[in-house]
């Protein structure tokens, strides 16, 4: 398994993480066994992080990563986990974010997260429950900081979701140390200028700002909460289908653009979509690591051999494009 430097942080983190979240499901709903012989595979592997948040099954997932790495005794991994602050906490953020984060080192069985993100939505103004980027940067991060001195954590971390303008601050300010960023075939901002009226929200190149800032980069919704299977079919014990983040307005409308994106695969050098969209986020060398939600076993080791099958080459990165372009102008 191939690892990649992530950011500044001295971490060498495997090119494929492992996401127990609740839209695959396995962390959350699956049966014990089947979880670890998922996490032994990835151990097996190579695989070096694992991601969870307590928002994942109201701590099941936290739980269950925690039993698996044990039972497993996988000491090395790397562990991240996340807080999503309600609105009633905003006026006690450092409370808040030291209550949540004990509670996730008691599910998950360890001393300290690696690496812990915020997961609110960050705006430039707030409200709600987004947090601006000014209460992330005044509050928020100092919190954070001083979890890190205690040896509660090893990293800060956001998830980047919300405002662009916002996320391009916090990142800007040279605190963040990862971000998990929305990067996928329908929506490529964060890596690359969009035709113009495509309908998905602008990151505006995200990543050239994590890679000046030195900030890490955990690829998120590779697959767009499923719909880059290009089939409507759920895993019963995956999630109902998930409500975009930085596409489609619908998940319905994140599925019609994958199905058109199927006659481009057997000229993109891939054998399905799924492995085509792995692929494609791969071969940004700012990308450290990638996240694919899993239902079963199986699910796992497609992604694991997509992985393993390397970047697109720019011939089928092209292709792609061409089908991208063919979105502009539609309705988001």
């Amino acid at each position: 398994m191939e690892k990649r430097a992530f950011g500044r942080s001295g971490l060498m983190l495997s090119l494929l993480g492992f996401g127990c979240g609740a839209v695959g499901g396995l962390m959350v709903r699956g049966e014990p066994r089947d979880q670890e012989r998922a996490v032994g595979m990835a151990r097996d592997a190579g695989v070096n992080y694992f991601d969870t948040a307590v928002q994942y099954g109201d701590g099941a997932s936290e739980t269950n990563l925690g039993r698996a790495l044990n039972a497993l005794k996988l000491k090395n991994a790397v562990v991240g986990t996340k807080v999503r602050l309600p609105a009633a906490d905003f006026g006690r953020i450092r409370a808040a974010v030291t209550r949540s984060l004990e509670g996730s080192l008691k599910r998950l069985g360890r001393e300290r997260a690696d690496i812990f993100h915020l997961h609110n939505a960050i705006t430039l103004a707030g409200g709600g429950e987004n947090l601006s980027a000014r209460q992330v940067l005044d509050e928020v991060v100092p919190a954070f900081q001083e979890l890190r001195r205690q040896g509660k954590i090893g990293f800060v971390g956001i998830t980047a979701i919300g405002e662009t303008a916002a996320l391009h601050r916090v990142i800007d300010a040279r605190v963040i140390d990862s971000a998990q960023v929305v990067y996928n075939i329908l929506n490529p901002s964060a890596g690359a200028a969009l035709p113009e009226r495509y309908p998905a929200q602008d990151y505006g190149r995200l990543l050239e700002r994590t890679a000046a800032a030195g900030t890490g980069v955990i690829a998120i919704r590779v697959l767009a909460g499923g719909a880059l299977s290009g089939d409507a079919y759920r895993h019963p014990i995956a999630s109902p289908p998930p409500e975009p983040i930085g596409s489609a307005a619908t998940y319905e409308g994140d599925l019609a653009r994958a199905q058109r994106l199927l006659p481009a695969v057997p000229f993109v050098f891939a054998q399905s979509l799924t492995e085509a969209a792995v692929r494609f986020v791969i071969a940004n060398r700012a990308v450290g690591t990638v996240l694919v939600g899993i239902a079963t076993v199986e699910q796992f080791a497609q992604a694991l051999a997509a992985v393993e099958q390397g970047p697109l080459p720019q011939a089928g990165i092209d292709r792609l494009a061409a089908v991208q372009q063919s979105f502009a102008g539609e309705a988001r």
